[in-house]
């Protein structure tokens, strides 16, 4: 336990957080009158999580910052320390009793523990630092028969956008070269034919919207300026553990796009307005062109979608729709157990399965013995109360990502039959279960692997009694 007393952070200033907790108290309706109230919530320096009843605007008139004015006032409060202490997000609990004196917990950083979503438990925790799940790390498939695109044509593509773009400042053959040094890649004829006519900074339309709005139309995209461009690695599409642990990367043998979290052939170059990336491929899948331009969605982790087979047809509007590749008749990749999907482990196990995910469940505690030994399965999640052995989870020895309720964490912890290849885990609540005790469990699970603890740390203060 910490008291962090000499000197004291401003987050640690129980007169920080007392606005904070005056507003949970008075919200706190499940308490008993004379009884503590126990209050818990998640402030970030972007965003809160925080169980208040808003109050409704009245009638015909749409909310207003002012309606929640004393919600926005104390948490700012709590995000101006966050800020100089440079943390970017802290959970925590407390405990007031009915005269007002209360015992504030602070959970965390660490920096081994990604932020939880909406509630004040951890999130997944990093057991192997600098560790990835198994699609991050996947790298494009080799396609030697991959050619570029019969309509692919720099000239006919240069001289569109010159008739288009009369009055366009074009990118010199110096500023082009830089930027290949820059990205350590050459840069595509198509791309350069487009740069040549355009270099789309912003300065050079006059900081006027509508010639920006020209070019635009111009392209096919809001193109972005040569210093912009960047390769959609893995890298670039960042994900929490809990959520990027459950892709899988599929790319069928009729696929004119890999079905990768990212590659090193995916050169961005533009925005759809909508926040999508538009790229040009330069490895496709078995069945696209070199220089194929592809959407990489915002919304998606893995994946991109064909837009056109060139930069040359994007340009002259011939786009190329593909749906996204369909494995067909094979059993899926990332099978989901639940009351409303697959009604049985068997049904989920066959040697290609990377992720299992069992859900909420109303028959009997499920055995895990149908997926034992699976060579790929390298997740699985489990909603809490639906196995029949926690034990059984010894048996899959290439997991990576384990997220179980508490109760199955405390059967592996005291059976020391932890996994030891997992790189991260998590810790499923259900109901409303305080996070002290999920804290306890997280802590024991990062010491396993020796890394940095949930610091917790004490505040005690007064808020009178209440009104």
């Amino acid at each position: 336990m910490d008291d962090q007393r000499h000197p004291i952070p401003l987050i640690h200033d129980f007169a920080i957080w007392e606005p904070v907790l005056r507003l949970l108290r008075a919200a706190n309706t499940d308490g008993v009158v004379g009884r503590k109230a126990r209050v818990a919530g998640r402030i970030g320096r972007y965003g809160w999580s925080l169980a208040l009843q808003r109050r409704l605007p009245p009638l015909g008139r749409a909310a207003q910052v002012e309606d929640m004015q004393d919600e926005f006032d104390a948490v700012e409060r709590v995000q101006s320390a966050l800020a100089v202490a440079g943390v970017d997000d802290i959970s925590f609990t407390a405990e007031i009793s009915p005269t007002g004196k209360t015992a504030l917990h602070l959970l965390g950083p660490s920096p081994a523990v990604e932020p939880g979503i909406g509630n004040p438990h951890p999130g997944s925790l990093i057991l192997v630092e600098g560790s990835l799940p198994g699609p991050w790390q996947r790298l494009p498939d080799p396609v030697p028969g991959a050619v570029p695109a019969s309509s692919a044509n720099p000239e006919l593509l240069e001289q569109t956008l010159s008739e288009r773009l009369p009055d366009a400042i074009g990118a010199t053959e110096a500023e082009i070269a830089a930027t290949e040094a820059r990205m350590g890649v050459a840069l595509p004829e198509e791309l350069k034919a487009l740069y040549r006519v355009t270099r789309a900074r912003w300065e050079d339309w006059g900081n006027d919207y509508a010639a920006a709005t020209r070019a635009a139309e111009a392209v096919g995209c809001e193109l972005f300026g040569l210093d912009d461009l960047y390769i959609a690695d893995a890298s670039s599409r960042e994900c929490l553990w809990e959520f990027a642990a459950m892709e899988a990367v599929v790319t069928p043998p009729d696929a004119a796009v890999q079905g990768l979290v990212g590659s090193p052939g995916w050169i961005v170059f533009g925005d759809n307005g909508g926040g999508d990336r538009l790229a040009i491929d330069l490895i496709p899948g078995p069945r696209g062109h070199i220089g194929q331009i592809i959407l990489l969605s915002h919304e998606e982790n893995v994946g991109a979608d064909l837009l056109a087979d060139s930069l040359t047809d994007l340009v002259l509007n011939r786009s190329s729709k593909e749906d996204r590749a369909r494995r067909g008749d094979q059993p899926p990749v990332v099978a989901r157990v639940n009351i409303a999907s697959l009604k049985s482990i068997q049904a989920a196990a066959h040697p290609g399965l990377e992720v299992l995910s069992i859900g909420v469940w109303e028959g009997a505690p499920l055995s895990l013995g149908p997926v034992a030994g699976l060579p790929l399965l390298r997740t699985l999640t489990a909603y809490p109360g639906t196995l029949a052995d926690p034990l059984e989870i010894a048996e899959l020895t290439g997991l990576e990502f384990l997220e179980l309720g508490p109760e199955e964490w405390r059967v592996l912890l005291d059976a020391g039959a932890v996994p030891r290849s997992l790189s991260a885990a998590a810790i499923t609540v259900h109901g409303t279960q305080g996070p002290l005790p999920i804290v306890a469990i997280a802590n024991e699970l990062l010491a396993l692997w020796g890394r940095p603890q949930i610091i917790q740390t004490v505040l005690e203060g007064d808020l009178g009694a209440a009104a």
